[in-house]
């Protein structure tokens, strides 16, 4: 069975802090390396590991060198490629012009790069996914098809890189979920070549839209969400809760480039979710019904209880217009709750179920066997502190008493007169 990841999201999400982290993590470097090499384009680029702070916390850094014919460094942490329906890139950090003498590279063309990479089956999907919703955004964002949308030469190798370098480092993690709740976002603006485009830029917000990752706005004048950060967020997203317990197995601290005034830091964290028992984190859910026949209400009784619920009751009321009904109060373990109220909507005429957490207090216990002058009867020993009670099961009771052909109600009395010795 795989792993769970927690992405946290405080300070956004960039491609090379995500495989920052995932190296931090225990990702392997040697199949990262392999995975890197077997691109053939060593000509383009280079890259470094290192360890970095932020603000004081220390992590893991992930830089891409591009070799090209401007001779400058690349920040790609938050400084990234954004994918163009034609020749330009607009990283925010650059304020120059680039020439328009770069090969582009449109998507069949990076899957052309990446099929003769020594990638796994898993991670090859990765890949393909990852761009695939980074196209289809800035596609929607520039009013073309995905086969249109060109990714400049410098952003292409940097998305190339972080994208396939997480997907190793995933499949070597053997991750299989993946929990990102929000991701933090700047605001304000960033220029590219085309002048200056809101933050979230439009590919982070259609990716955001599409795949319903939450945003969390922040004061902080800038981006700290990029595309392809979120698109890596939305491959893998299975959900957007954590477990309602969790144990922390390992924590990988990936550090951005970029200063935003705090730790500018991708905490990715290895979880096992702590089951929890039956009668823990007990919730009530209610309803009132006035249109739902008897037989109705017995069967969705029964489905309930046979569905895990602790207690399920009717209670007769008067609803809307002085009509009699039944109020339904359901007793479950949290874990259940969700389960049982799909149970109530197929079972009855409700339209709305009322919930809560409340707290119980019980009584230990444990089954025991009473030895009556009829046969053995299963009863049911509770004890609280310096209370002790022994309660006959009716099942066993009336299964002794039809065994016997003694009636129930001696059966039972006898049951009581063992368990009043035995106390």
């Amino acid at each position: 069975m795989g792993k769970m990841l927690y992405l946290e999201g405080f300070s956004g999400i960039a491609g090379d802090m995500t495989v920052a982290a995932l190296l931090a993590l225990g990702g392997s470097r040697e199949k990262l390396d392999l995975a890197l090499k077997s691109l053939a384009l060593d000509d383009e680029f280079s890259y470094g590991i290192a360890t970095g702070k932020s603000h004081g916390i220390a992590g893991t850094v992930f830089n891409v060198i591009c070799h090209h014919d401007h001779a400058h460094d690349h920040d790609h942490s938050h400084d990234h490629d954004h994918a163009h329906d034609h020749a330009h890139d607009h990283s925010h950090d650059h304020d120059h012009v680039h020439s328009h003498g770069h090969i582009h590279r449109n998507l069949a063309d990076i899957m052309q790069i990446v099929n003769r990479a020594q990638l796994s089956v898993r991670a090859r999907k990765y890949v393909e996914n990852i761009f695939r919703i980074v196209a289809e955004a800035e596609a929607a964002a520039h009013g073309c098809t995905i086969e249109e949308v060109h990714f400049h030469e410098v952003g292409a190798i940097d998305s190339i890189v972080d994208i396939v370098s997480a997907a190793v480092l995933l499949d070597d993690l053997d991750i299989d979920q993946c929990i990102v709740e929000a991701l933090s976002e700047g605001q304000g603006v960033v220029k590219c070549q085309h002048g200056v485009l809101p933050v979230p830029v439009p590919a982070v917000l259609n990716i955001a839209q599409k795949h319903n990752i939450a945003l969390r706005r922040t004061p902080v004048q800038g981006e700290m969400v990029t595309p392809t950060g979120i698109a890596i967020a939305a491959a893998l997203r299975t959900g957007d809760k954590l477990p309602e317990k969790y144990r922390i197995k390992a924590v990988g601290i990936g550090v951005g480039k970029r200063d935003f005034g705090h730790a500018n830091i991708l905490r990715a964290m290895l979880i096992e979710a702590i089951e929890l028992p039956s009668d823990a984190d007990i919730w009530v859910m209610e309803c009132n019904i006035d249109d739902c026949s008897g037989e109705m209400l017995g069967l969705a009784m029964e489905k309930l209880l046979a569905a895990g619920a602790l207690e399920v009751n009717y209670t007769p009321c008067f609803m809307k217009k002085n009509r009699p009904g039944y109020s339904l109060q359901i007793i479950a373990g949290q874990r259940d709750v969700e389960k049982l109220e799909q149970l109530v909507f197929e079972n009855t005429t409700t339209i709305g179920i009322r919930r809560y957490p409340v707290e119980r207090c019980c009584m230990q216990r444990n089954m025991v066997e009473l030895d009556t002058i009829y046969g053995k009867v299963a009863a049911k020993r509770c004890v609280y502190k310096n209370i002790e009670r022994i309660y006959p099961e009716y099942e066993s009771v009336k299964a002794l008493a039809a065994s016997t052909s003694v009636p129930f109600y001696e059966v039972w009395q006898a049951a009581v007169a063992t368990a009043g010795v035995q106390n």
